[in-house]
Parts: structure tokens; C-alpha cells; sequence
């Protein structure tokens, strides 16, 4: 199975950064061959603080999305926080992602299935991957055209997550597709004084190591300037070194 990629900033930010992580994008598809995914979110719903930036809300950020799509020719992905947004999201996007904390959430996963489009669920770090073979059977069973499921690490302890690569087999069992997402899994939730923290420097191996344990899909949250992102910065890979990363999974 030839592997898929996602990647993309975590949230909306502004016009300038869509059209340059989406021109660098499109970059790596032609030299290499590949289709990657765009991915941002109109709205991040699960922040650490209320003091946290959210995004530019559904409106305008599917609006936006909508226009790279259009200027670009990308498939897109973005993430769904309640049922009711789904409508909406999947006439502009592609694959509809289910966030981790929320992929236990009936209403929501019925509701992404129901609009026929691809349906990425993103397994919670306080879940097995055998556990997922129930949010899976719920957007099977309500129509999704496709359910791809996510790794993205357990919790261990406070602040920190260990990822046991085991689960991608396992959860293959019952999957045809399971993506790593390569830089949530580096992430230290809630370590920052009101924010999450992470250890980037690890993505390229923590992609190779889920190369070895038979992914067939990688997710990246990438930025120009990660040290300037309005979220999820110290997890992000840098948009230079996106290339080189997925080359090595090829």
C-alpha cells in the first residue's frame, strides 16, 4: 500500500502562511512524487489555556481553505469538534479528522461518516490500539468512504506521552490504513506553564520508527518558523526539513 501524508499547519494562522506551507507542499509532491494532504484547523477547540489562539473560526477558516484548495489543487484535511460542523467542513475538505480526545464521541464520528468523505480518527493517549476498533466500526458502519486511524501516543505520567509502536500492527488488524502522526507523538501536553511543550528534534525518528512497525501514512504539523507558531510550536517540524523527512520514509 503506498503511503499517504498529511501535513500542514496546526491551525489558520493568516493568508500568507497557508500560501507558503501550500507552495512548499506542492514542491515536494513534484519532486518527489507523492500526494501529501494539506492539513490546518479553523478552530482548536482543545487548547491548554482559555488564554490559548483558537484559530479564525468556521466561516472564514473553511473560506480560506477552500481558496488554497482552489489556487493550489491540494486535498485537504482539518479537524471537527462537534457534529454539526461536519456538513459544512465536508463540503470543502476532503478527510474530516476526528481529534484524539474526542474520537470516543458518538455523535461526532457518525456525524463526519455520514458525510461520505474520508474519515481520519486520531486515537486518544488514553486508549489502546485495540480500543479503536470501536470508533472505526462507528464511521464504518455510518458511511464514511474510508476510516483511517492515527497513533499519536499514550500518556505517561503527567506532561509527557510514550508512544508503544505496537499498536500500529494492531490496529491494522482491523484498519487498512494507520497513520503516526510524527509530531503529536513528541509533544509534553500541558508542560509549559499553560501550554503544551514538545522535543521536535525527534520527529525524523519517530517517523522511521513507525516506518518499521508497517504505517502506511505519516502526519506532520510543519511551520516556516515553529518558534513563532500561535500553536503547538515546540512539536512542529520546520518546513525546510519537511522534504528530507518524508524522502526518508519513501
Amino acid at each position: 500500500m503506498k503511503p499517504i501524508f498529511i501535513a500542514g499547519p496546526c491551525s489558520i494562522e493568516s493568508v500568507e502562511l497557508l500560501d507558503e506551507v501550500a507552495s512548499k507542499i506542492c514542491e515536494i509532491n513534484r519532486n518527489l512524487g507523492v500526494d501529501i494532504i494539506f492539513k490546518a484547523s479553523f478552530d482548536k477547540a482543545n487548547r491548554t489555556s482559555i488564554n490559548s489562539y483558537r484559530s479564525v473560526g468556521l466561516e472564514k477558516g473553511l473560506q480560506m481553505l477552500a481558496d488554497i484548495k482552489s489556487k493550489w489543487g491540494l486535498r485537504l484535511s482539518t479537524d471537527i469538534h462537534e457534529a454539526w460542523q461536519a456538513q459544512p467542513a465536508s463540503e470543502v475538505i476532503d478527510v474530516l479528522q476526528i481529534p484524539a480526545f474526542l474520537c470516543r464521541q458518538t455523535d461526532l464520528v457518525v456525524a463526519a461518516a455520514n458525510t461520505g468523505r474520508i474519515v481520519n480518527i486520531k486515537k486518544a493517549p488514553f486508549m489502546s490500539g485495540m480500543d479503536m476498533q470501536y470508533p472505526y466500526e462507528k464511521a464504518e458502519k455510518s458511511g464514511a468512504s474510508e476510516v483511517w486511524l492515527t497513533e499519536r501516543g499514550n500518556i505517561i505520567g503527567y506532561n509527557d506521552l510514550a508512544v508503544d509502536f505496537r499498536n500500529i500492527p494492531t490496529m491494522q488488524k482491523f484498519a487498512p490504513r494507520v497513520l503516526m502522526d510524527c509530531t503529536h507523538a513528541v509533544q509534553r501536553p500541558g508542560a509549559g506553564n499553560g501550554k503544551s511543550e514538545g522535543n521536535s528534534e525527534y520527529v525524523p525518528a519517530m517517523a522511521l520508527a513507525a516506518k518499521a512497525f508497517g504505517a502506511n501514512g505519516y502526519f506532520f504539523e510543519t511551520h516556516p518558523t515553529p518558534e513563532k507558531a500561535l500553536s503547538d510550536g515546540p512539536n512542529m517540524i520546520r518546513l525546510d526539513l519537511l522534504e528530507d523527512v518524508i524522502k526518508s520514509l519513501l
